[in-house]
C-alpha cells in the first residue's frame, strides 16, 4: 500500500472514530459538531480522486477555504448563536458565501452538476426573487440575514438534514463498509444460492434474493449491480439466459436495495428526521412493500420463463453446508447484534449500530476458513476505512446541497407557494396530486441522488397531499419510492446503463424488460395510498393480511400480463384485473 493510500486510510480511521465516538460519548453543540462534519468530509470530495496538477491544486484550495469556513463556524459557535441568524460585518459575508459556494463545488464533483445548479438557481432566487412578478416573487430578504440564516443558523448547511448525516446515516455508513470490507459480501451469495439456486430460473433468483440482502445495507442502486452484478450476472450468461433479462433483473433487484429493511440507504434516516417517527416504525412500514417489490421481480422471472426455459444453478456449483454456515455467520451476526440492540437492549438506531459494527469489525480479522492472516486482516480494515470514508462524504455532499435548497424554500415561502399550485393544478384531487408528484420525482430523479430527489419533492408536494388527506408516513414513502423510479426508467436510468454494459446489451433493451420486471415500483406505492395499512400492519393485522393478499394477486396479474407470451386481448384483459385488484 503507497504512502497516498495509508494518509486515506488513516484519514478514514479518524472519521470512523470521530462519527462512533459522537454517538458513545456525548452531546456536543449543533453549531461545532456540523461544521467539523463538514470539514472531515471536504478532503474526500476534493482530494481523494483529484487528478494531479490543475484538479489537486483548485481542489487543495476549496479544501482550505471550506475547512477554514467551517472551523470559524465551530469555534465561534456560542457569539454566532448570539447573532440569531444576522452576519455582521463583510468578513462573515465573506466565510458565508465561501460556505455556500465550497458546498455547491463539493457536490458538483461529488455527483455532477444537477443537484449544485439546482441550489444555485435556489440561492438567486433568494438574493433577486423580489423582481419576480406575480405570486411566485417574494419580499426581499436583507442579505446579511438570508446568506446568515444559511450559514451560521441552524436553518440551511446546519439545519436537521445534516444532523441526521453526521448522528444517524454516518454511523450506518460504517458499519455497511465494514460488512463489505469481510466475507459478508460472499456470505450474502451463498445464502442466495442455497435459498433459491435450484429453482426454474434460479440464477436470476439468485440475483433477487442477493441483491435484497446487499442492497439494504450498500444503500445505492449503481453500487449494487457492480458488486453483486459481478458475480450474478456472468452466472446468468453462462447458463443462456438472455442478456437482457439478465441485465433487467439484476438493475430491478438493485435499485429495490434502498426501500429492503432494516438500512434502506440514507433516505430512511432522513425520513426518521422529517416525519419524527422512531426509526423501528419507519423500518416495520417500510417492510410489506418491500416484500411486494422483490415478489414481482420473482413473479416476473417466472412469467418469463414461459417464453424460454430458464436453467437452475447445477448442483455442483452450489456452496457447500458447512461453507454456506460461514460465510452467512459474517453478516448474520452483526445484523443479529444490530436487532438486539435495537428490539431487545432498547437502544436508539445509531447506538445499535456503533454496537454493531464492532462487531462486524472483530469479523474482519478471520476468514471463512477461520483463519488470520495479517496481510488480508489489514488489507479489510484499508477497505472498510477507505469505503466508510468515501461514503460519508458522497452522502455529506448530497445532504448538504439538498439543505441549501430546503433552506430557501423555507426562508422564501416558495415551498408554501409550490405547494399551492400542486393543489391547484391537481383541481383539488388527491390523484391529480399524486400523479404530479409522481412525474416531478421521476423527472427530479433522473437528474439527482434519490435521496437528494426524495428531500426536495417532499419538501415542496408533502405539504399538498398531506392536506388532502394522506398520513405523513403514506406521503414520504410514496415519495420515496416514486424517487428510484429513475434508476430503471428511461431516459436517465443508472442502475440499467451499468448492467447493461456488463453484459454487453442495448441499454433499452434492458430499460423495457427492467420496467416490466420491476412493475412493482409503479404499482406498490399506490397501494400504500389505497391500502394504509400496509405500512400499519401492527395495528391493524387483519386489513393488512387482506390487502397484502390484493396485492399479491393483482401484482402476479400483471407481471404476467406485461411479460409472458400471450393474445393481445388476455394480455390487457390481466393488465386491467391486475391494477383492479391490486388498488381496489
Amino acid at each position: 500500500m503507497g504512502s497516498k493510500a495509508w494518509v486515506w486510510t488513516l484519514w478514514g480511521a479518524v472519521g470512523i472514530a470521530m462519527h462512533l465516538g459522537l454517538v458513545l460519548y456525548g452531546l456536543v453543540p449543533n453549531l461545532v459538531l456540523r461544521p467539523l462534519h463538514m470539514a472531515y468530509v471536504l478532503p474526500w470530495i476534493f482530494l481523494a480522486s483529484a487528478v494531479p496538477g490543475k484538479s489537486a491544486l483548485s481542489g487543495t484550495l476549496w479544501t482550505l477555504i471550506g475547512v477554514g469556513a467551517c472551523l470559524w463556524v465551530a469555534l465561534n459557535a456560542d457569539a454566532l448563536g448570539d447573532q440569531y441568524g444576522a452576519l455582521e460585518g463583510q468578513a462573515q459575508l465573506f466565510a458565508a458565501a465561501a460556505l455556500l459556494l465550497v458546498v455547491i463545488e463539493g457536490a458538483r464533483r461529488a455527483i455532477g452538476w444537477p443537484l449544485p445548479v439546482m441550489a444555485a438557481l435556489a440561492l438567486a432566487y433568494g438574493i433577486w426573487g423580489q423582481y419576480i412578478p406575480g405570486e411566485f416573487g417574494h419580499a426581499g430578504l436583507p442579505l446579511a440575514s438570508f446568506l446568515g440564516t444559511l450559514t451560521i443558523a441552524e436553518g440551511g448547511l446546519w439545519g436537521s438534514l445534516t444532523g441526521v448525516s453526521v448522528g444517524v446515516v454516518a454511523v450506518f455508513v460504517v458499519f455497511g463498509a465494514i460488512l463489505n470490507a469481510g466475507e459478508a459480501g460472499q456470505g450474502f451469495m451463498n445464502l442466495a444460492s442455497a435459498a433459491a439456486g435450484r429453482l426454474v430460473g434460479g440464477a436470476a433468483k439468485v440475483s433477487v434474493v442477493s441483491s435484497a440482502l446487499f442492497g439494504s445495507i450498500s444503500g445505492s442502486a449503481s453500487a449494487n449491480v457492480a458488486s453483486t452484478g459481478a458475480i450474478t450476472l456472468p452466472a446468468m450468461t453462462k447458463l443462456g439466459y438472455p442478456k437482457r433479462l439478465a441485465a433487467a433483473v439484476e438493475a430491478v433487484a438493485s435499485s429495490g436495495g434502498q426501500i429492503m429493511p432494516p438500512l434502506m440507504g440514507a433516505g430512511a434516516f432522513v425520513m426518521v428526521e422529517l416525519t419524527s417517527t422512531p426509526y423501528v416504525t419507519i423500518m416495520a412500514a417500510a417492510s410489506l412493500p418491500a416484500i411486494l417489490y422483490f415478489w414481482t421481480v420473482w413473479v416476473g422471472i417466472n412469467a418469463w420463463n414461459r417464453r424460454e426455459p430458464l436453467a437452475a444453478i447445477p448442483n455442483s456449483e452450489q456452496p457447500t453446508r458447512r461453507r454456506l454456515w460461514t460465510t452467512s455467520a459474517f453478516f448474520a451476526v452483526p445484523f443479529a447484534a444490530l436487532l438486539l440492540g435495537m428490539f431487545v437492549m432498547d437502544w436508539t438506531p445509531e447506538y445499535a449500530a456503533c454496537f454493531a459494527a464492532g462487531v462486524g469489525a472483530l469479523l474482519l480479522f478471520v476468514d471463512a476458513q477461520g483463519k488470520s492472516h495479517w496481510p488480508a486482516v489489514r488489507e479489510r480494515i484499508a477497505a472498510a476505512c477507505n469505503n466508510a470514508g468515501r461514503q460519508v462524504a458522497m452522502i455529506a455532499s448530497i445532504i448538504l446541497c439538498a439543505s441549501i435548497i430546503v433552506g430557501v424554500l423555507a426562508i422564501t415561502g416558495l415551498g408554501v407557494k409550490i405547494t399551492s399550485v400542486i393543489l391547484s393544478s391537481g383541481h383539488g384531487s388527491l390523484w391529480g396530486s399524486l400523479l404530479l408528484t409522481a412525474l416531478a420525482c421521476l423527472v427530479l430523479g433522473m437528474e439527482v441522488p434519490t435521496t437528494a430527489a426524495y428531500i426536495i419533492c417532499v419538501s415542496v408536494a408533502g405539504p399538498a397531499l398531506t392536506q388532502l388527506g394522506l398520513e405523513p408516513l403514506q406521503v414520504h414513502l410514496f415519495v420515496f419510492w416514486f424517487a428510484l423510479l429513475s434508476t430503471i426508467t428511461p431516459p436517465v436510468c443508472g442502475a440499467v446503463f451499468i448492467a447493461a454494459g456488463m453484459v454487453g446489451e442495448h441499454w433499452l433493451k434492458v430499460a423495457l424488460s427492467a420496467m416490466a420486471l420491476g412493475v412493482g415500483l409503479y404499482v406498490v406505492p399506490l397501494g400504500i395510498v389505497t391500502h394504509p395499512s400496509l405500512i400499519a400492519w401492527w395495528t391493524a393485522p387483519l386489513d393488512a393480511a387482506v390487502s397484502m393478499a390484493q396485492m399479491v394477486v393483482g401484482l402476479a396479474l400483471l407481471s404476467f400480463a406485461l411479460i409472458a407470451p400471450q393474445p393481445v386481448w388476455r394480455r390487457l384483459a390481466g393488465l386491467a384485473a391486475g391494477l383492479v385488484i391490486a388498488l381496489y
